[in-house]
């Protein structure tokens, strides 16, 4: 028998959070859904540290695309490579297939790998509003009919052929990005990072070469070298609706930080932030009101709510990285928080 029993994820709401740039310009409210319960003041640190500073976090939006690679079989590699300079002198065209599958797919870009007699092509889509899978995926289907049916010597093999990539860390994802790519900084007083992180610029910058790049780089990490980007976009996703399975892709990005004579910089770049706030997930009465809430849910130009909705979540990263690392350059700092804010009460079991 199934148990049809539900439990929701605790959530609850941290800020206000600053942030500027060319998406999000306000103080903003944050939904993180989690069972780590340290998380909320975590981030909750990191928001007030920054709100307190001139800008903000500074939130740059650089890129908006989502992916789909298509395999197909070709005679030979030749036969293959023929295939990709028809399609590249014919780009136009491909636009079209794809603009009538959806009224918001819009082909932007091509890349490809040959291997052997095999053609990998990743479709590269600009989708509105949505996070894009299944519009992509249906763009891919109409892309595969016209290539079949128009270039001779080749075969279907898959619709997605692992190059596009979903839901997979990889390096193609961090050079070419997937989802929004969008970059946060925030610049500290030195004043700020001693009376709220209990730190210095100095050693956060020590801890962050010395952790999130050699350590990384000593673990094999890919094109990643971050303390938790992970943990903020769970909460995050889960609070918003979204497909918290890309958190693979999403939490790969890299931390930036200098000593600027005492003041802290402090930056996270990343390039697979993959949301949207229309789609399948978005229906459930909670993420409707939590995307209101983020102002997520206004009338403007197509892609422009998922735009804002991705720095917003870039943003809470930022503060909970930024929050992390101060408290790691205090020794037993991160275990104290942690016994502190996860210690159940003896009646009900909900964090003190």
């Amino acid at each position: 028998m199934n148990d049809m029993s539900h439990a929701a994820v605790p959530l609850q709401w941290v800020g206000p959070l600053r942030i500027t740039g060319n998406t999000v310009d306000g103080l903003v409210d944050v939904p993180l859904a989690t069972y780590e319960s340290p998380l909320w003041p975590s981030v909750g640190r990191g928001a007030r540290v920054a709100t307190l500073t001139e800008k903000g976090v500074v939130a740059t939006l650089v890129d908006d695309r989502m992916t789909r690679s298509i395999l197909v079989e070709a005679d030979d590699a030749y036969t293959a490579h023929t295939a990709v300079r028809r399609l590249r002198d014919d780009f136009a065209r491909l636009q079209e297939v794809a603009a009538g599958s959806s009224r918001y797919a819009k082909l932007i870009d091509l890349h490809h790998q040959i291997t052997g007699n095999l053609l990998f092509l990743r479709f590269e889509f600009s989708t509105g509003d949505a996070s894009g899978h299944n519009m992509a995926t249906l763009a891919g289907d109409h892309l595969m009919d016209h290539i079949l049916a128009t270039l001779p010597g080749l075969r279907y093999v898959s619709i997605s052929g692992n190059y596009c990539t979903d839901k997979k860390a990889t390096a193609v994802n961090g050079i070419l990005g997937r989802g929004k790519n969008v970059i946060t900084e925030l610049l500290i007083p030195r004043e700020l990072v001693a009376t709220k992180l209990h730190t210095t610029a100095r050693q956060v910058v020590e801890l962050n070469i010395r952790k999130n790049l050699i350590g990384t780089l000593l673990a094999g990490g890919i094109r990643s070298a971050n303390a938790h980007y992970a943990n903020m976009l769970l909460a995050f996703y889960l609070a918003t609706g979204q497909d918290a399975a890309n958190i693979v892709e999403g939490s790969q990005g890299i931390t930036h930080a200098e000593d600027r004579d005492g003041d802290l910089y402090f930056s996270c770049t990343l390039p697979n932030l993959i949301v949207g706030t229309v789609g399948n997930g978005k229906h459930a009465s909670f993420v409707d009101e939590n995307l209101a809430r983020l102002g997520c849910r206004e009338t403007r130009e197509p892609g422009d709510n998922a735009r804002r909705l991705a720095a917003i979540a870039a943003a809470t990263v930022l503060c909970g990285e930024l929050s992390l690392m101060a408290a790691q350059t205090n020794r037993g700092e991160l275990m104290r928080a942690h016994t502190q804010f996860e210690r159940p009460t003896a009646s009900n079991g909900v964090p003190r």
